[in-house]
This record gives C-alpha cells, sequence and structure tokens, in this order.
C-alpha cells in the first residue's frame, strides 16, 4: 500500500471516529430529551385551545420521538461542528482554523435564534389564519401526528436558514465567496429562497409571504455581513480586493 493509500485509509479512519463521536452526542441527547418529553409536549400545546387526537398507539410514540429529536439535533449541532472542525483543522492554516473555532457557538445560537423565530412568530401566525378559515363552517379536530408535522415544517427550516449568515462570514473571511459573487446571485437565490418557502409551508399565499420575506431579509443580511467581513480583510490584501464601490 503506497502512501495515498495510507493517506486516504486514514482519512477515512479520522471522518469515521468524527461520525462516531457526532452520532454517541446525538443518542445521549435524544435518550435525555426522552425523560422529559411529556413535560416538553404539554408546553408545546399549552397554548393550542383544542385537544390532540390520536389515530393509534405508535403515534403517540411518533410524536415523542420527534419532539425528542428535534431536541437533540440542536443540541448536537455545536458538537457537530467542532468535530467537523477537528477532522479539517490539519488542511486549514493557522488563521483559517482559529476563524473556524471562533464561529461554532454562533451555530448554536443562531440555530436557536431560527426555531424561537419559526416557533414564537410564523408558526402561530400561521396557525391562527389557517384556524380562523374554518371558523362558521367547520368543526376544527387536530391530529397529533399532523399538528407537529405542521410544526416542525414552519420552525426546524428556519433554524437551519438562519445559519446563512453565519456561514457567510466564515465564508468570505477564508476566501471562498465574496460579496460581489452574493450580489450577483441575488436574483436566483431569491427564487431558490422562494421555492423553500413555498416547499414548507402550507398553500396559502399569506403562510407564503411570511416565511418568504423573513428569508430575503436573512440573504440581504448575509451580504452585509460578508461586505464587512470584506471589508476587514481588504486592507491587508488591497492588490487583490475589488473596491466594495462596485458591488451593486
Amino acid at each position: 500500500m503506497n502512501n495515498k493509500e495510507l493517506s486516504f485509509v486514514n482519512h477515512l479512519g479520522e471522518l469515521r471516529k468524527r461520525l462516531i463521536y457526532v452520532l454517541v452526542a446525538f443518542a445521549v441527547f435524544l435518550f435525555g430529551s426522552f425523560l422529559y418529553v411529556q413535560e416538553i409536549y404539554e408546553w408545546l400545546v399549552r397554548d393550542l385551545g383544542h385537544d390532540l387526537a390520536v389515530l393509534g398507539p405508535s403515534e403517540i410514540l411518533w410524536v415523542y420521538f420527534t419532539i425528542a429529536g428535534v431536541i437533540a439535533i440542536a443540541l448536537t449541532i455545536p458538537i457537530a461542528a467542532y468535530q467537523t472542525w477537528l477532522f479539517v483543522k490539519p488542511a486549514l492554516t493557522d488563521k483559517e482554523w482559529k476563524t473556524a473555532l471562533a464561529y461554532i457557538p454562533g451555530l448554536f445560537t443562531l440555530f436557536a435564534a431560527g426555531l424561537s423565530f419559526g416557533y414564537f412568530i410564523v408558526y402561530p401566525l400561521v396557525l391562527n389564519f389557517l384556524i380562523s378559515l374554518s371558523e362558521g363552517h367547520f368543526e376544527t379536530m387536530f391530529t397529533a401526528e399532523k399538528y407537529f408535522k405542521f410544526m416542525i415544517n414552519l420552525t426546524l427550516p428556519f433554524g437551519l436558514l438562519f445559519e446563512i449568515p453565519l456561514i457567510a462570514m466564515f465564508l468570505t473571511s477564508i476566501g471562498v465567496i465574496n460579496p460581489m459573487l452574493l450580489s450577483k446571485a441575488r436574483k436566483i437565490s431569491y427564487f431558490l429562497l422562494t421555492l423553500i418557502a413555498i416547499f414548507i409551508t402550507p398553500p396559502d399565499l399569506i403562510s407564503d409571504i411570511l416565511v418568504i420575506v423573513p428569508l430575503f431579509v436573512l440573504y440581504e443580511i448575509s451580504v452585509s455581513l460578508s461586505k464587512f467581513v470584506y471589508r476587514k480583510k481588504q486592507p491587508k490584501q488591497s492588490e487583490t480586493m475589488i473596491p466594495l464601490k462596485k458591488i451593486s
């Protein structure tokens, strides 16, 4: 076995070790969350005003595991980011790996902020609007499975999408992207974000708008933060930088 093959095998072994750490952390958080899942469930439905129906015993288990799973994912994010950092660290310069390490706490913070935004702002607006459509015409009854699928579809994507500004800052800091690229990609990015919003929301215009607008704002924040990071790099690399005044 030559040096290249040995290096490849070593990389696979290192990757497997990092994945095992992440999976073990997820399993621990999943178990811990499941211990308190009934209390979490009661908190999530405290203001619903409707009794949730279940169509079978397995549906109860599905709901509990879904709630515990979302919490476990949120808690695992910083650990997964740290293990990813350890895996790529040998390939980074000192400046790059220090920069990457500094972004890890922000990943969890923004994910939690995205979940909070989806749960406390978008989700109740959309739910109350849809319930108002049935008043005087239909008797509303929710099954637990459909209710929590609806909740997760309106909250979990925001946890992931709120990471976009931080990712844009990091990629700009290591020179992978720049604000000029983000500005040029604005139209296609808006189109893709619109598709995402339509996909994760119920099929009505109000719900789509309530999700599309925050996503557009997130993208513009990403462009602004990318410009900020780019300006900080510009004095050090002025000969290779494109002036920001040319960015539309």
